[in-house]
């Protein structure tokens, strides 16, 4: 009887994951995407002064476009947070799912950065007074791993919306 009981909760918890695939999913790119332009903040923009949000303006403009970016890495965490407290009251998280979320969004954000940002509209570049091959080389390569990443992560994880496998809670 507990082998029975044990099977319902698993897969009643595979069926509200399941429910919310889509809001692992999306906690995660948000996550991922705010954690990348907080990190892009932080160290490129405060801690290394090697470019600000906005560079074709002075630098009290650059200074307030850095702090609009911030906020919005800021709102972009904290609506994942918000979403990561629902699906875990909800017993809907699903750890791979929501990881691989993060990847890609990070990835997403990074390659939206290194050729949106710094070469179609020129906002800025990653540094000034260099070669800024090597700079661009990194920059994207590590978000396509990152895209890679996490695409694998989701498209190992979709698996579990066909069939239950065990007793996987948070995978």
């Amino acid at each position: 009887m507990a082998n029975k009981t044990k099977k319902s909760k698993s897969h009643a918890e595979y069926a509200n994951r399941s429910e919310y695939s889509g809001r692992n999913l999306l906690g995660g790119l948000l996550f991922g995407l705010g954690f990348a332009a907080f990190v892009d903040e932080t160290v490129f923009h405060q801690l290394l002064h090697w470019h600000h949000f906005y560079d074709k303006s002075t630098t009290d403009i650059g200074l307030v476009s850095d702090g609009l970016f911030h906020a919005f890495s800021w709102f972009a965490t904290i609506g994942s947070a918000f979403l990561l407290a629902d699906l875990h009251r909800r017993n809907a998280f699903w750890l791979k799912r929501w990881v691989g979320g993060v990847f890609l969004g990070a990835g997403a954000f990074q390659l939206y950065d290194g050729t949106v940002q710094h070469k179609l509209m020129e906002l800025h570049q990653i540094r000034y007074n260099v070669n800024i091959m090597p700079y661009d080389v990194i920059w994207n390569l590590s978000a396509f791993a990152m895209i890679v990443i996490g695409y694998i992560l989701l498209v190992n994880n979709s698996s579990y919306q066909i069939g239950m496998k065990g007793s996987d809670a948070n995978e």
